[in-house]
């Protein structure tokens, strides 16, 4: 079976994390991806900070830029310039979709707008991904993740119980959010353009991706004037659930229990029936309120016992349990590895390594191994001669007033633009 987005081509112009998450979407769906990024790539920003200790080329070794741009097609291009704006929207007129990131005011400055990308191709789909949006009192600001989740609610809500300050989410949750929305908003695009004939801009903010992500917190202070406030471990109406310390180092073990019926049967594994008729835990409401002192009954059994020991007993009696996992034991999971998430990835320097597949997946496709992110500059010659047909003359030309680039400008060296 075809990938469903077989002969669609991408141009994806954007940087840090949202963007590059939804590229990495429509390539792993088929798409070709063709990677615009700058003529350097030193910035954590761009790519995450580089790996102490590297051998030559640090840059292309970075986990973040390989993990964000698998599969997809890079060039290094400075579209500040003319020449490099030009090939751009010589690009845009081979494109089905063009894929951005930056502020507005950063794509007027570069006359790089979605009337300038209509002029190369009428039918374009463009999807557009500022922090805050394309209108507002904010839209010209500049924010990462952390900024959005911060305006989101979601720090709020995030953190220790009276831990006395909020606390980002540990991972780039606003971005993945947001990229994913962009991706899908781009495939409902395409199908518009199909049935129409019609391109169309599309907005994907990343503070609007995260706002229904509190939607309960929202209604909750807007109707019943309470504001929310972080959980830690704990849930808003079950009890017991948290997490809870198992034999090993730095071990643990997830539980929740949704009813009487759930904790019912995790007194019974435990082998403290008892616990279930005792008058503090005995209904949930009495449960929420004395969850310190059942959290220290459930401690002091799973101390005893390995996180997947546990998780199987507790599973077996019908109690939701699962062990907590670093990024270094994913991959050895029997779960991922019976399903066959974790897809091969060669890269010429760093070698073969699992990296995660797709969320979802059809019946008829099977997972293929991924192509490895772009090394810098690796696909100059097919971008700008196989598919925009310049000479060997010019390409050298372009690489010599540093409008494109087979190794990146050092951090401190001198812009061209």
């Amino acid at each position: 079976m075809e990938k469903p987005l077989e002969g669609v081509r991408v141009l994806e112009f954007t940087n840090a994390v949202a963007g590059p998450v939804a590229g990495f979407v429509l390539a792993d769906l088929g798409a070709e991806v063709i990677k615009v990024e700058p003529t350097h790539r030193g910035s954590p920003a761009v790519v995450g900070p580089l790996v102490p200790g590297a051998p030559d080329r640090p840059y292309n070794r970075v986990p973040m830029f390989n993990e964000l741009n698998r599969g997809k097609v890079g060039l290094p291009l400075d579209v500040a310039r003319p020449e490099g704006r030009e090939l751009f929207l010589r690009l845009t007129a081979l494109c089905d979709i063009v894929l951005e990131n930056f502020s507005p005011r950063a794509l007027e400055g570069l006359h790089l707008e979605y009337e300038d990308l209509r002029q190369a191709r009428p039918d374009i789909i463009v999807v557009s991904m500022p922090a805050f949006g394309r209108t507002g009192a904010y839209r010209d600001r500049r924010s990462y993740g952390p900024g959005v989740d911060a305006m989101s609610g979601l720090c709020h809500l995030t953190g220790y119980r009276d831990a006395g300050r909020p606390m980002k989410p540990g991972n780039f949750f606003c971005d993945y959010n947001a990229g994913l929305l962009a991706a899908f908003s781009a495939m409902a695009a395409l199908w518009h353009r199909r049935l129409t004939g019609e391109g169309q801009f599309l907005e994907c903010a990343l503070l609007d991706s995260e706002l229904p992500l509190v939607g309960d917190a929202l209604l909750d202070a807007f109707f019943n004037g309470r504001p929310g406030a972080p959980l830690g471990n704990r849930h808003p109406w079950m009890a017991p659930h948290g997490v809870y310390p198992c034999r090993g180092e730095d071990a643990w073990l997830a539980i929740a229990c949704p009813s009487d019926a759930a904790f019912q049967a995790l007194c019974q594994a435990l082998g403290r029936p008892e616990l279930a008729r005792d008058p503090r835990f005995r209904i949930l409401t009495e449960r929420y309120r004395h969850q310190d002192e059942l959290d220290e009954e459930i401690a002091a059994w799973t101390r005893e016992r390995d996180a997947y020991e546990a998780m199987r007993l507790l599973q077996e009696a019908g109690v939701p349990a699962a062990p907590v996992l670093d990024a270094g034991q994913l991959h050895r999971d029997p779960q991922y590895a019976a399903r066959g998430y974790f897809v091969p990835v060669h890269h010429p320097e760093m070698g073969t390594a699992p990296v995660p597949g797709l969320a979802f997946r059809y019946q008829e496709m099977a997972a293929t191994p991924a192509r490895p992110a772009p090394r810098f500059g690796e696909h100059i010659d097919y971008v700008l001669g196989d598919l925009l047909g310049l000479a060997r003359e010019e390409i050298e030309a372009l690489e010599s007033s540093g409008v494109v680039a087979r190794q990146p400008r050092l951090p401190g060296a001198p812009s061209a633009v």
